[in-house]
């Protein structure tokens, strides 16, 4: 078995200023958003569209700074709905400690979404076709936020065979060896998710598809990741022994079924 190796999450002190290895991660995931938003303009549709409604730069930028308003703010009040509601119920000042730890992929997606419908919205643009630029932009910003967690090894995985090669035994987990399910998620819902998208949106798809794929291909990685990652100490499995990430997921597959169908019939006229 392998020993998670205990890096220090303070990757440079520069007095009392701490900048943390997972704060450098967060930059990472919207610097290769900004890249990778820019190279997304040369594809079709937007490639084509010129005149006032012509895309630029700017409003890659203009989506980047709304999307990290609603990452953080989607990210952190999802977290105390979806997975502490009594408690922040009790103890609802501490919804604003964001140091303190605690946020949601699923909040963060919905708060996008409404950046990105308000984006839409103010720059008369559909808001399908906002979101399919998006859409295969994040998942290397999310294979990013999964270096994070495994450098602060937290959100291990569940206990292991003795037998698996790269069984890690993580601190403040036990002395079992468990998946390193960081690893696993930054490979299905990062890496993988990322290529099979970013292919997929190369070429022109009936508007809504490329947003479909992507809830689709997270929903599916993710509820399958759930099965190797340690379910939440207060939450446990619920339901059909699933976990609250897996619940979260079955919305994001059926609303992808949704969406697809609805492009290939806006497709056929």
């Amino acid at each position: 078995m392998l020993i998670h190796p205990q890096i220090n999450p303070v990757a440079l002190q520069l007095g009392p200023l701490a900048i943390h290895w997972y704060g450098l991660t967060y930059l990472a995931a919207f610097g290769l958003f900004w890249y990778l938003a820019n190279r997304r303009l040369q594809h079709q549709p937007y490639a084509s569209i010129t005149g006032t409604g012509a895309w630029k730069r700017a409003d890659v930028e203009d989506i980047l700074f709304l999307g990290v308003m609603g990452v953080v703010l989607g990210g952190r009040l999802g977290y105390c709905l979806f997975y502490k509601p009594l408690y922040y119920l009790q103890h609802p000042l501490e919804v604003f400690f964001i140091w303190q730890g605690g946020m949601s992929f699923h909040g963060g997606m919905l708060g996008v979404i409404a950046a990105m419908a308000w984006f839409a919205r103010s720059r008369q643009r559909p808001f399908l076709q906002v979101m399919d630029l998006v859409a295969p932009c994040v998942p290397l910003g999310l294979a990013a936020g999964r270096v994070g967690n495994f450098i602060n090894g937290e959100l291990w995985g569940r206990v292991a065979d003795p037998s698996l090669p790269w069984g890690m035994v993580f601190r403040g987990a036990g002395s079992s060896a468990r998946h390193p399910s960081q690893i696993y998620q930054f490979l299905m819902e990062g890496v993988l998710l990322f290529i099979l998208l970013w292919l997929f949106a190369r070429k022109p798809r009936p508007m809504g598809q490329v947003s479909a794929a992507f809830l689709l291909g997270y929903g599916f990685f993710r509820f399958v990741a759930e099965y190797f990652r340690e379910p939440d100490a207060h939450l446990g499995l619920l339901s059909l022994g699933m976990s609250m990430g897996q619940w979260l997921c079955v919305p994001m597959i059926l609303g992808g079924v949704w969406l697809w169908r609805w492009s290939v019939r806006q497709q056929g006229g």
